[in-house]
């Protein structure tokens, strides 16, 4: 009989485990509350109306349709039984198995301050990208039928919560929005007039980059009409703005981009969790107490690994070879982290990349960043379509994806 490998979460770390399982003698079973894999690093691009959700979106039944000894659900995952081995669903099914490959990933942290969630969304998920293009959108068209200059200036200043890669790449996009998309187009105001506004509460932005590349994302930000926060922290946010920094920022547009918390289901494996909600996993990526069990991508905690893509199609491929080897009585092997480096496009013609000791920015970092992009995403029609998207908008300054429904 075939051991039964269960895989939760289809992000990055689960499609890249579930295919290094294709031609282990093993029944693979891929369970995700989406029906899609994501690729997450152009999502910003769908919420700022560059791109279409399917152009960074395939469906995983079709990425895994030729997997013979793979199989699929959408399903929600609610608890885990580690002792029982069992996988407990919302409805409460249980799926029983033999390995298990934990890849749920993360969700947004508001430090202790969920309630904030209703005013600044964050993106992680397709759902949160509609929702923050919605918020983009239609604060342009009140702002067109406001008569009050301070109600009006409210509506066109935007205030991004944090200044990693997503919170930079939101700001210097929506800069170029405002500036070069939107002008001609309204009657009542001047969208070059739009406030963006990006908060951070360290001493620089790309806080994981080295501080020369941070300084060069800082002088390209406000060379776009970004303006930067630095060691302001938020207290407070509601419907009609934040507070940073003891300063109140009248906004109604604030993203969230300063956090995350690791997925709630860490928490039901019964082991020891970081401050962050992540597991802390042994060097084989499997949990104490449970080798058959192993946890990848942002949900581990592993020491000296970033929250990327890149780690997470590691992990997920490790995690496979280890369920391989534990089938032929083989050890597992220890994770062991390769740098390929880092990305952020900050707007048009404008990036940082750092390689090791390597490092680009400007014109030759952000030409770098949409090769790989490109590359990366899964299905040559994605490939395809977000080559001709970014084109499109790269000559014309143009986002064809600017259609939102009103509440």
């Amino acid at each position: 009989m075939r051991a039964r490998v269960l895989i939760v979460g289809c992000g990055f770390g689960g499609l890249y485990a579930a295919r290094a399982l294709a031609r282990a003698a093993v029944h693979v079973t891929v369970v995700d509350r989406a029906n899609h894999h994501l690729f997450q690093p152009l999502l910003y691009q769908v919420a700022t109306a560059g791109l279409s959700a399917p152009a960074i979106a395939a469906p995983i039944r079709q990425i895994l349709a030729r997997q013979k000894n793979a199989r699929v659900l959408l399903a929600d995952v609610r608890a885990i039984d580690a002792e029982r081995r069992e996988a407990t669903l919302e409805d409460g099914q249980a799926l029983c198995y033999d390995y298990l490959i934990v890849a749920t990933g993360a969700a947004h942290s508001y430090f202790g301050h969920d309630e904030w969630a209703l005013y600044a969304p964050g993106l992680k998920t397709l759902d949160d990208a509609l929702e923050i293009r919605r918020r983009i959108l239609l604060a342009f068209e009140h702002a067109e039928r406001e008569s009050d200059p301070a109600c009006r200036a409210a509506w066109l200043t935007f205030a991004i919560v944090g200044a990693g890669a997503t919170g930079v790449e939101l700001a210097g996009t929506l800069a170029e929005i405002a500036r070069h998309t939107l002008p001609g187009q309204f009657r009542q105001f001047d969208p070059r007039t739009a406030r963006v506004m990006l908060i951070e509460g360290t001493d620089r932005v790309l806080p994981t980059y080295p501080p020369d590349l941070s300084e060069k994302a800082r002088l390209q930000l406000e060379r776009l009409g970004v303006t930067v926060w630095l060691n302001r922290k938020v207290t407070h946010a509601d419907a009609e703005g934040v507070e940073a920094g003891g300063e109140r920022l009248a906004t109604r547009t604030v993203l969230w981009a300063a956090g995350v918390s690791a997925s709630p289901l860490a928490a039901t494996l019964g082991v020891p969790l970081d401050r962050a909600g992540r597991v802390e996993v042994r060097p084989d990526l499997s949990i104490p107490g449970h080798p058959e069990v192993f946890v990848v991508g942002d949900l581990a905690a592993v020491e000296g690994v970033p929250g990327i893509a890149p780690a997470a199609k590691q992990m997920g491929r490790l995690a496979a070879r280890n369920v391989a080897r534990s089938l032929q009585h083989e050890p597992s092997r220890p994770f062991r982290y390769r740098d390929y480096g880092q990305l952020a496009t900050i707007g048009r013609r404008a990036a940082v990349a750092v390689f090791g000791r390597f490092r680009l920015w400007g014109f030759p970092a952000w030409l770098l960043w949409l090769v790989a992009h490109i590359y990366f995403l899964i299905g040559f029609r994605n490939r395809l379509v977000v080559l001709a998207g970014l084109a499109w908008s790269y000559w014309t300054q143009e986002r064809h994806a600017r259609i939102v429904l009103r509440d």
